[in-house]
């Protein structure tokens, strides 16, 4: 269990460290635009990107299960946020759905382990 924990914390290191280090990169794959101003460049490194390795990070330092669970409802709710996108405005995206499911099996592993 302690390895799924880890390799939890990682992944949400890592997937930050992409926004964070490479954030025209990540607008590309998440499919966003960054016209006008760079506030958007802004929100990635911030929200996907070290939002996430600063989570990943504090449950690594802190290693109890509540650290864990709350990495696991942070995908949880990224989780959430994205099946509503996926029932409403990109019912046929299917990288939408991928992105889904990748969250939403973060999050129950997680959380069925720590709680």
């Amino acid at each position: 269990m302690e390895l799924l924990n880890i390799l939890g914390a990682l992944m949400s290191i890592g997937f930050g460290a992409f926004g964070f280090l490479a954030p025209r990169f990540t607008a590309g794959v998440l499919d966003l635009e960054t016209t006008g101003s760079n506030m958007g460049l802004s929100e990635i490194r911030a929200s996907v990107g070290c939002l996430f390795v600063g989570l990943g990070i504090g449950a690594l330092i802190i290693g109890g299960p509540i650290a864990y669970a709350m990495v696991g409802f942070a995908w949880g709710g990224a989780a959430v946020g994205r099946l509503v996108s996926c029932l409403t405005e990109n019912r046929g995206n299917r990288k939408a759905w991928i992105y889904f499911a990748v969250e939403a099996v973060v999050a129950v592993v997680l959380l069925a382990i720590n709680l």
